[in-house]
């Protein structure tokens, strides 16, 4: 299906206000749809992208990359239709989830080989790549092979290439796995730098709270879908209009339902097989952790573990879309 949206050229489109727009956005891999009917627009700045694992999140950045073409709809990236669009590609960078570094080239060499690529002089690709080397954290490192790198360097070589050739939009596929808490401190710093400078970037996460001090712009997508758009604070009210699924292992479970079932906003229980796990499902989970140890400790109840499975990302998901 051909795209949606008006087809220009890119030298000479119209300026546009959006650096990402969406409209009825699909792509399916035969069978298995990997993103469905996605309209969106998202403003220049840092926007967080989130959604629980195999939620589309990928499939909508590599259409944005231009690595895949929409099977329905349409996107546009700077105004622009990215798929084979090599003129938008050096305005682009992308730091994928997937680990795929030349293990047997250094990072510096690296960098430098995908800057020639992309069309820089040797001289400035090599500045270029001892900059972006330093701003991760990896001047020392830069000239060991990246195939003895530990999964944190590895991280770190791939934000460095994406940033290196000082692109105006920048895609980050999950860009704080595998680092340490001083390391996202690092590469958050570097991601505020970026923005203060006029780069625009989308940095996906499946855990909320990853962004929390990055963006206060979100968009939650699910099952190939928008979920929901907005502040933080405002995707923190529309979860808590949902019930929370809480489970407690206790001694005794039927007394502990009995009680709880008193406190507000709680919605059911349910006591498994086991005679043992009570599971509650509460629109008020913060009154339910304060009052439970005292009506805990007043019935013997014998509580041995406490679980909130909503934790999930896709637990809460499953909430809103059922």
């Amino acid at each position: 299906m051909s795209e949606i949206l008006t087809d220009k050229p890119a030298e000479t489109s119209e300026p546009t206000s959006c650096v990402i727009e969406a409209r009825e956005l699909g792509r399916w891999y035969g069978e298995v749809v990997g993103l469905s009917d996605l309209s969106v627009i998202i403003q220049p700045g840092i926007t967080g992208l989130v959604g629980p694992n195999g939620s589309g999140k990928s499939t909508f950045m590599k259409l944005i990359v231009g690595e895949l073409k929409p099977s329905r709809g349409g996107v546009r990236v700077m105004g622009h239709k990215p798929f084979a669009n090599r003129t938008l590609y050096r305005e682009l960078g992308f730091c994928p989830q997937q680990d795929a570094l030349y293990d047997h080239l250094s990072a510096y060499a690296f960098l430098t080989h995908l800057l020639r690529i992309t069309g820089k002089s040797a001289r400035d690709s090599k500045l270029l790549a001892g900059k972006a080397l330093e701003r991760v954290g990896l001047t020392e490192a830069m000239h060991r092979k990246c195939g003895n790198y530990s999964k944190g360097m590895r991280q770190r070589v791939r934000i460095a290439q994406a940033i290196a050739h000082e692109p105006k939009l920048i895609i980050f596929d999950e860009p704080l796995s595998g680092l340490d808490p001083i390391a996202r401190h690092q590469i958050r710093t570097i991601f505020n730098e970026l923005a203060s400078a006029g780069c625009s970037l989308l940095v996906s996460s499946h855990v909320l709270h990853e962004l929390q001090g990055l963006t206060n712009r979100i968009v939650l997508i699910h099952r190939g879908r928008l979920l929901a758009q907005g502040g933080i604070s405002d995707i923190r009210r529309l979860l808590s209009k949902h019930p929370r699924r809480i489970s407690i292992a206790s001694d005794a479970p039927v007394d502990l339902a009995v009680e709880l079932l008193r406190l507000p906003g709680m919605r059911a229980t349910r006591i498994a097989e086991d005679n043992r796990t009570l599971t509650v499902e509460t629109q008020n989970a913060e009154q339910l952790f304060d009052e439970l140890p005292a009506i805990a400790t007043r019935l013997q109840a014998g509580i041995t573990s406490l679980d909130s499975d909503d934790e999930d990302l896709e637990a809460v998901f499953d909430y809103l879309v059922g």
